[in-house]
C-alpha cells in the first residue's frame, strides 16, 4: 500500500487514481494522521502532495517529520517537495518568476525516478516557491527555464521530490515516473484488481454485519446499484432497499428503475412516492445550495419514516465514493477547498442510530463501473451517467416549478435519445440539458414568441475532477437542436456550454 498525504492540492484525487491504475493500492490520509497510525500501516511507500500554501507561512500543513525517520521511500510533489527540503535543512523562497502552466524539463542527472524518461519532455508547473538550498544528501536531478531544481533526490535514503505534477496528464511521462517511483524504488507488486476487492469486501460485511439487517437507499445510480449488490451478495434478503421517487427524476425514469430493480436484480424493495412534498419544500427557493439542504433534509424525513417500519435494522449502507470522503473531509478541516456539498456523506447516521456499511468508500467511480461488471451488472447499469441525488432541481436555475420540470424532462429526453442513437453515450462522462432563467425572442410560425433557452451541457472525463467540454459534430448539434425547438413547448433557443473544468463545474449548480 501506499500512503499519500493530502496537503490540499487539487490534484490529490488524481494522484491516488494515477497509483491504481498501476494496480497498487493507495489511501489519501490528512497530515494531521499520527505516526503511531503510520507505522501500524503495511506501507511500501509514501507521497507528499501538492499544495497552495507556502511552507514559510504561518499555520502551513505539516505532517510529523518522523515520516523521513520510518526507512519508506517518500516521494514530494510541489508542495511535498518544499515540505521535504524545509524538514530537512534546506531553504524555500519565494520565486522571482511564477511559473504556471507547461514547462520543458530538462534532466540533468539520471537516477530511479527518470528510468526511461528522455532528456527533454514536457511538464505543467503550478508554483510561485521555489528551493534556494537543497538538504545535505541531495542533489539536483532536473531542471526548467525558470525553475533551477525542478527535481531532487537523495537516493541513498530513497527520498524524490519533484516541483512539477506527475499526476496531470499534461505532464507527458508523469504516469512512467509515477510508475519508476512505485515498482523500481518503492518495491509494489500489482495485486490491486476488482475482483479481489469483491471478494474481500462481501467477507468484511458478512462479519461487519452478521445476522442484522441493512437498509440503504437505492437511487438508481451505479453507485448505489453496486452497493446493494455487494450487501445482497452478502447477507441476501437481510438486506431492503428503499427507492425515494422524489419527482426530480428525469422522464420516465422512476417506472424504468422500479422494472430491473425487480426483475433483473431481484432486490428487496420498498417505494415511496413523495415528489409532492419535495416540489412543496422547494417552492420559490432559487439559491442551489438551499435547493441541496431542502432537498437532503426532506429525503431524510421520508427515508426516516420508511425505515421505522423495517424492524431489526441496525445497519444503513451508503454509496459513498472515496472522491466524497476526501472532499467531505476538507468540509470539516480538511486542507482541500471544499467546492460544494455532498448530499450521502453526514448527517443521516446520527438521526437514525444506525451503524454505517460503506463498501466502496474507497472506490472512484471507474473502479465502481469496474466492480459493477465483475458482479454482473448490465451494461446499461454499469455505464449509466452520473445523475445528481437533487436530480433535476440542480439543473433548473432558480425556481423549481412543475411546469418548469414538465419542460426540462422533455428537453432532456430529446438530448438522451440523439446523443444515444449517434453513439456517444459512452464516449461521454455526462450529457444533460438545463433550464435557464431566461427567455428570449424567437419566430415561431410566423408569429413572435418569448420563450425558454436550454443550455446542453456534454463533457468528457475520466474522473469527474477535471473535464473538457465535448467537441460534438455540428450536425448532431443541429439535430438536437432542431428537435428541441420543434417538439419542446415553451422552448425557443437552445445554447451549448464550451467550459472545460476547471474553472467551470460539470454541473451548473
Amino acid at each position: 500500500m501506499i500512503l499519500i498525504i493530502d496537503f490540499g492540492s487539487q490534484f490529490n484525487q488524481l494522484i491516488a487514481r494515477r497509483v491504481r491504475e498501476c494496480g497498487v493500492y493507495c489511501i489519501i490520509e490528512p497530515p494531521t494522521l499520527p505516526i503511531e497510525r503510520i507505522r501500524e500501516m503495511d506501507l511500501q511507500g509514501i507521497i507528499l502532495s501538492g499544495g497552495p500554501a507556502s511552507i514559510y507561512e504561518k499555520n502551513s500543513p505539516r505532517i510529523d517529520q518522523r515520516i523521513f525517520d520510518l526507512g519508506l521511500p517518500v516521494l514530494g510533489i510541489c508542495y511535498g517537495m518544499h515540505f521535504m527540503v524545509d524538514t530537512l535543512g534546506g531553504t524555500v523562497k519565494r520565486a522571482q518568476k511564477r511559473e504556471y502552466g507547461f514547462a520543458a524539463l530538462n534532466i540533468c542527472k539520471s537516477d530511479a525516478l527518470f528510468s526511461s524518461i528522455p532528456d527533454h519532455s514536457q511538464v505543467w508547473m503550478s508554483h510561485g516557491d521555489s528551493i534556494s538550498q537543497l538538504p545535505t544528501g541531495f542533489d539536483v536531478t532536473a531542471k526548467t527555464d525558470n525553475t533551477p531544481v525542478a527535481a531532487m533526490a537523495n537516493e541513498t535514503q530513497k527520498f524524490f521530490a519533484l516541483q512539477f505534477h506527475p499526476e496531470v496528464a499534461h505532464t507527458k511521462k508523469g504516469k512512467q515516473m509515477l510508475h519508476n517511483f512505485l515498482f523500481d524504488v518503492c518495491g509494489c507488486r500489482r495485486n490491486w484488481s476488482m475482483k479481489a476487492f469483491a471478494r474481500s469486501a462481501v467477507a468484511e460485511i458478512k462479519e461487519k454485519v452478521g445476522n442484522d439487517k441493512v437498509i440503504l437507499g437505492l437511487s438508481g445510480g451505479v453507485d448505489s446499484t453496486v452497493t446493494a449488490m455487494l450487501i445482497q451478495k452478502a447477507i441476501g434478503n437481510h438486506l431492503t432497499c428503499i427507492f425515494v421517487d422524489n419527482g426530480l427524476l428525469r422522464k420516465d425514469e422512476a417506472n424504468k428503475l422500479k422494472v430491473v430493480f425487480k426483475e433483473h436484480l431481484r432486490l428487496n424493495i420498498r417505494y415511496v412516492n413523495a415528489g409532492k412534498k419535495f416540489l412543496d419544500g422547494l417552492a420559490k427557493v432559487a439559491d442551489p445550495e438551499k435547493k441541496r439542504k431542502i432537498i437532503g433534509r426532506i429525503f431524510m424525513e421520508v427515508f426516516e419514516a420508511e425505515a421505522r417500519k423495517i424492524e431489526g435494522a441496525n445497519f444503513l449502507a451508503q454509496g459513498t465514493l472515496y472522491p466524497d470522503v476526501i472532499e467531505s473531509r476538507s468540509a470539516f478541516g480538511g486542507p482541500t477547498a471544499v467546492i460544494k456539498s455532498h448530499h450521502n456523506v453526514g448527517g443521516l447516521p446520527k438521526r437514525m442510530k444506525l451503524k454505517l456499511v460503506e463498501p466502496l468508500q474507497y472506490l472512484f467511480k471507474d473502479e465502481v463501473r469496474k466492480l459493477g461488471a465483475q458482479l454482473g451488472l448490465g451494461s446499461d447499469l454499469v455505464w449509466r451517467q452520473p445523475f445528481p441525488g437533487p436530480g433535476l432541481a440542480i439543473r433548473i436555475i432558480g425556481e423549481v416549478t412543475s411546469k418548469r420540470l414538465q419542460v426540462l424532462r422533455e428537453v432532456d429526453a430529446v438530448l438522451l435519445e440523439e446523443i444515444r442513437e449517434a453513439g456517444f453515450y459512452r464516449k461521454l462522462w455526462q450529457s444533460f440539458a438545463v433550464l435557464l432563467p431566461l427567455k428570449s425572442v424567437g419566430i415561431m410560425g410566423d408569429s413572435r414568441t418569448y420563450e425558454n433557452i436550454v443550455a446542453i451541457r456534454a463533457v468528457t472525463s475520466k474522473d469527474a475532477m477535471t473535464a473538457d467540454w465535448a467537441k460534438l459534430p455540428h450536425s448532431l448539434m443541429g439535430r438536437i437542436s432542431n428537435r428541441i425547438i420543434n417538439e419542446v413547448r415553451g422552448v425557443n433557443r437552445v445554447v451549448y456550454d464550451i467550459s472545460s473544468k476547471p474553472p467551470s463545474t460539470i454541473e451548473w449548480e
